[in-house]
């Protein structure tokens, strides 16, 4: 939202410059974005009188301008086809440069003949495209004097960012209200007196119903006929050329002043296009609008349309149409002060891709109670700069109910907000921003005013005292010191998304932060996609599903790593996937992939493709940090659908959840998410595991350490192709928990010599005395243990 500071002044009555009232605003929550000081860009530019003006000697089209800067005379060659003796016009020095163009004036000869500067056009400077010819500036502008106070460009530009929520102050006179209610000046007022109709409007308004709530509940239109539309006046052009508009007839100027000056967006209709009457409706699926941008929507049945008997004028509240668009012709019009459906303006605007000034106030919602009153302001306008009569007023419709009451407790101030503020100055802010307070009720009643949607209860109110007495006069309060040790502010379950993370870095991966959304085509290939978890307003047309797994935006990640020659990556996110739409169904997971070589080409070492066994490694890690003691996890031969089959597996504690997936991805879903394998992933679900494990692989304690000599013996089973080598390490393991230290799988061969549906697999026992050397009996007897353990727990045998 931009406005000017002359502007500004025109509603509040204030001595302050531009840099106060700026740091005012955002003291009071209108952050202010930037101030442009135009004049500063434009001192070297000043009047010039042209004394002389001689043809050139050697050129038809350029002339020899004795110029009179105010500083002294000087020669200029100049091009302009107006250039002349007694005009007085814009001169650049040398040594300035042109703002549109970034030229460097410099003194040179043009054609033989000296010249010391430059007499400038409107683009040159800036202003418009036209450079025909050189600025003519009013015969009474002083010599010398800058160039932008001569022509209005003196006046500050101050960008706020408006908060949603401040619809009002979409306006130049909400944020003077604002202002005024801080102590930085008084509020003027600006009455309105209603214009008198000379004559019955020939075009009558009707509202079609539409659902609820209603697309159009308020319409209020005037025919003025006679009409002359010409360009605007000039201190008109210069407002909205300050701001960024473009100036293009008085009635689309007028409009458009209305717009930013009290938030009350109007449309004017040439009346002589409009056929039969006016109706606000909804649209019918396959209508069509041409609209001032050029552009030709076609239509569905749930856009609110101004339309005659002949099909759409305009789409309400956002743009209007090319056909019924006013002209230099235009001689008699229809002007239009409406309200609209927020909802259905935003959703329309969004669906069409059309952003407009309109629609920008007409979704955060119009002040209802300024139909009329910005009727009868824009109508005066109208009659004074094109002239023509007007018609009685239209009205169809009523303005919504909006008036409201809330209860307030002055006590609630230093209590929510910290401020010691007494109940005068409570009042006195409240009623300077347009509320009506009863102090004799007990609590306060508050009546809201009409531009103030955002109001709802007792809070509100509290922090609009505070934000206008100012936030930065909260004092501040030191927390009160303990001098006893608290307990840690974190549960086991809390720390577990931390310390994964953890864990994950150290073994090399990067960090990922992504949407907890993906497009409905990724959710189906990860078991999502179902309608309970499409959005109803996503921020993106391909970002509609909530994540069933975080896999697929980390492939995507992948893949667009990859498109920037990064081929080989190892990533991961710890964060929430959504199984349906239920608290149950959010999950915390920490999931991860690896895509391409292990690691960079090295002279010592050959990189080789990432395998499922990777990827298991990086989820035993989470897991074992997170205190699962991974001696008794079951691995399973079992993933997920997305994984490639027999290259994939779960981890569990024995008939438990499953606690983690992890494998190489399936070749399908690599096709269909255009990464290049291999690739692998893993997902650890954090929620899922057993409740009050708060030791960790940091937290277990001193190593207890043994001088005795540790023995290993090694054992080759026999066994079928479906015993895992797990289940015959966890038998070893268990014919001696005293003396094992640890048992490891080093060899599996399967072959002819075997027989078939055989396998043998070759695992390493490590004992470990504490109290004595062992002897070679004690470790014989060990052995016989470890062999029946294992021969009984998979009816194998050992390897002759």
């Amino acid at each position: 939202m931009k406005i000017t500071l002359g502007w500004l002044k025109e509603h509040l009555d204030t001595t302050a410059d531009a840099a106060t009232v700026a740091e005012r605003l955002t003291a009071i929550g209108l952050e202010v974005e930037g101030v442009t000081d135009r004049a500063a860009a434009l001192a070297p530019f000043t009047v010039a009188h042209v004394e002389r003006c001689d043809r050139h000697p050697d050129a038809d089209k350029l002339s020899v301008c004795l110029v009179d800067t105010g500083k002294g005379k000087v020669q200029v060659v100049c091009g302009a086809p107006n250039a002349r003796a007694g005009m007085k016009g814009v001169f650049a020095p040398a040594g300035t440069t042109i703002p549109a163009t970034g030229l460097l004036i410099k003194a040179t000869k043009i054609r033989g003949v000296e010249s010391n500067g430059m007499l400038c056009s409107e683009r040159e400077m800036g202003l418009s495209d036209e450079h025909t010819g050189i600025i003519e500036l009013p015969f009474d502008a002083k010599v010398g004097t800058p160039f932008a106070a001569v022509m209005g460009l003196d006046d500050p530009v101050i960008d706020i960012n408006v908060t949603p929520n401040r619809q009002d102050c979409l306006g130049v006179h909400g944020i003077a209200r604002d202002l005024a209610a801080a102590g930085l000046g008084q509020l003027k007022p600006r009455p309105v007196a209603a214009v008198p109709g000379a004559f019955k409007s020939p075009l009558e308004v009707r509202l079609i119903a539409g659902g609820e709530p209603s697309p159009c509940p308020y319409f209020v239109g005037r025919y003025v006929r006679g009409i002359k539309n010409g360009p605007s006046p000039r201190w008109l052009q210069d407002r909205l050329k300050a701001i960024g508009l473009r100036p293009i007839s008085a009635l689309v100027d007028i409009t458009n002043l209305f717009t930013f000056d009290r938030a009350r967006p109007l449309h004017v209709f040439d009346a002589d296009t409009v056929a039969g009457g006016i109706h606000v409706r909804l649209s019918r699926s396959g209508e069509s609008l041409l609209a001032l941008d050029g552009r030709t929507y076609t239509l569905d049945d749930s856009v609110t349309v101004i339309a005659d008997d002949d099909g759409p004028l305009a789409l309400g509240g956002i743009i209007g149409g090319e056909a019924s668009g006013c002209t230099e012709a235009t001689r008699n019009v229809f002007i239009e002060a409406a309200l609209f459906d927020p909802k259905r303006t935003a959703a329309t605007g969004r669906r069409y891709g059309i952003e407009s000034d309109a629609r920008y106030r007409f979704e955060r919602g119009v002040d209802p109670e300024a139909v009329v009153l910005g009727m009868e302001a824009a109508t005066r306008l109208v009659l004074e700069l094109c002239g023509g009569e007007a018609s009685e007023l239209v009205i169809a419709g009523s303005p919504p109910e909006w008036r409201r009451a809330v209860a307030f407790r002055p006590s609630r101030v230093p209590h929510l907000a910290g401020l010691a503020i007494g109940e005068d100055e409570s009042a006195r802010i409240l009623g300077q921003l347009g509320f009506g307070v009863d102090r004799k009720a007990t609590p306060w009643s508050v009546a809201v005013p009409s531009w103030r949607r955002d109001i709802d209860g007792e809070a509100d109110l509290v922090e609009e005292v505070a934000r206008i007495k100012g936030f930065d006069a909260i004092p501040s309060v030191a927390l009160t010191k303990t001098t006893t040790v608290t307990r840690p502010a974190w549960s086991a379950e809390q720390l577990r998304s931390p310390r994964a993370k953890r864990a994950l870095a150290e073994r090399g991966l990067m960090e990922c932060v992504t949407w907890s959304f993906l497009p409905a085509g990724q959710a189906k290939l990860f078991g999502g996609g179902a309608g309970l978890l499409t959005l109803v307003n996503p921020i993106s047309a391909d970002l509609t599903t909530m994540r069933p797994s975080i896999l697929p935006n980390l492939l995507a990640a992948a893949g667009r790593n990859a498109a920037r020659g990064a081929a080989d990556v190892a990533l991961f996110e710890v964060g929430p996937q959504y199984a349906d739409d239920s608290p149950q169904g959010q999950a915390t997971v920490a999931a991860g992939i690896r895509v391409g070589a292990s690691g960079p080409r090295h002279w010592a070492e050959k990189p080789r493709p990432v395998d499922a066994f990777d990827a298991k490694a990086d989820a035993l890690a989470v897991l074992a940090e997170l205190g699962v003691p991974a001696d008794r996890l079951q691995v399973t031969s079992s993933g997920a659908a997305w994984y490639h089959p027999g290259r994939s597996g779960n981890l569990s504690l024995g008939p438990k959840p499953v606690l983690a997936w992890f494998g190489e991805v399936h070749p399908r879903i690599l096709h269909a998410m255009d990464v290049k394998g291999p690739a692998v992933g893993f997902e650890v679900y954090l929620d899922r595991l057993p409740k009050g494990r708060t030791k960790t692989s940091r937290s277990r304690g001193a190593l207890r350490a043994s001088d005795l000599q540790a023995v290993e013996r090694d054992f080759a089973f026999v066994v079928g192709e479906h015993v895992s080598a797990q289940d015959i390490a966890r038998a070893a393991r268990s014919a001696d928990k005293a003396l094992i230290d640890d048992v490891r799988v080093f060899d599996v061969f399967a072959g002819q010599a075997l027989g078939s549906g055989q396998k043998s697999v070759a695992i390493t026992v490590r004992l470990q005395p504490a109290a004595q050397t062992l002897t070679e009996a004690e470790i014989a007897a060990v052995a016989k243990r470890v062999v029946d353990a294992v021969t009984k727990a998979t009816g194998g045998t050992l390897r002759s």
